[in-house]
């Protein structure tokens, strides 16, 4: 198979695993009570979500692990690495939503706790990544057609990256099918980019997220059936990451990814401003989605407008290939 049969064999494998496994795990979810706790503190017509079934993002990363095994019995080697940074995050959430669903409340690990496990995560991922002749500790600049060698600087720059791109994907995760949705675009970028350098594993790899993530979304769309969690969230931004690090194209998800980093940094100014304001704020709510909610426009418009925004991005990023 060529790269283009490679990854839409790939995106046909990982949609079909997640759309007709969804729904019989619906009921086992539902036996064993793991419904999602909702923060009494966010907006009020959330609510009406909780009992939810949660960590749906076992399917998708059961879709994304079935199809790579697949490609790696077809003699495609390299596809360990991506699939286990994936399954790596993952189970950092899953943790995050077991601890939430066995105690019946939205406070799952501290937030040093999960940050440890990142940080443990990231260095060996940096490391790994900096070693491997494949990958380097080169990067290709945008809008250049020119690559950047970090050296020694590629090793805190990678790290950062992971840390920052998978809690920023996790903080995307907050309305019916806004996280599969902007990150199917963002990895359908990477994905067709994978086509045209002939990046076979990278090509593999990125299809089968897109899968996943249009399979789930049949589930997740407003209003969900289940939602992924910290279990999908988390290993989705693994996903995003290591795929841009394998392909030496972190600084794209700056362009492609833009909406993560809005998310990210509406955040960051809520917190900082509130504390140096002394309780004043920046937005209605942070992440910035719900500070819409709050406006007044329903959860449907504004995932509509952030996919239609995030289109707008991979657009960009495909100028700047």
């Amino acid at each position: 198979m060529n790269t283009i049969q490679i990854a839409i064999s790939a995106l046909l494998i990982s949609f079909l695993f997640v759309w007709i496994v969804t729904p019989r795990f619906l009921p086992v979810l539902h036996k064993w009570h793991f419904g999602q706790s909702i923060r009494e503190e966010g907006p009020k017509s959330h609510l009406k979500k909780s009992g939810t079934p949660t960590m749906g993002g076992l399917v998708i990363q059961g879709g994304v692990l079935l199809t790579m095994i697949i490609f790696a019995c077809l003699g495609k080697q390299r596809v360990w690495f991506p699939l286990l940074v994936m399954i790596v995050f993952g189970a950092i959430g899953f943790l995050d939503d077991f601890i939430k669903v066995s105690q019946k409340h939205n406070l799952g690990l501290r937030a040093w706790q999960k940050l440890v496990l990142q940080i443990a995560a990231a260095l060996a991922i940096a490391w790994y990544a900096g070693h491997d002749p494949a990958i380097g500790t080169k990067l290709m600049v945008p809008f250049t057609n020119q690559y950047w060698d970090l050296g020694l600087g590629y090793y805190p720059f990678t790290f950062f990256a992971v840390v920052a791109v998978t809690n920023a994907v996790n903080l995307t995760d907050g309305l019916d099918g806004l996280a599969a949705g902007v990150t199917a675009f963002v990895m359908i970028f990477f994905m067709i980019m994978a086509m045209v350098f002939d990046l076979e594993e990278c090509a593999a790899f990125g299809g089968a997220v897109v899968g996943a993530c249009l399979g789930f979304l049949r589930y997740n769309s407003n209003p969900a059936d289940i939602f992924m969690g910290d279990t999908g969230s988390m290993a989705l931004g693994g996903a995003v990451v290591v795929i841009a690090i394998m392909m030496q194209m972190q600084l794209f998800i700056l362009i492609a990814g833009l909406l993560y980093v809005i998310e990210a940094l509406s955040v960051v100014i809520q917190v900082g401003y509130f504390k140096i304001s002394h309780g004043k704020r920046v937005f209605r709510m942070a992440p910035i989605h719900h500070h819409f909610e709050l406006k007044g426009w329903s959860e449907t418009r504004v995932v509509t407008v952030f996919w239609i925004i995030s289109i707008i991005f991979v657009c960009i990023a495909f100028l700047a290939v």
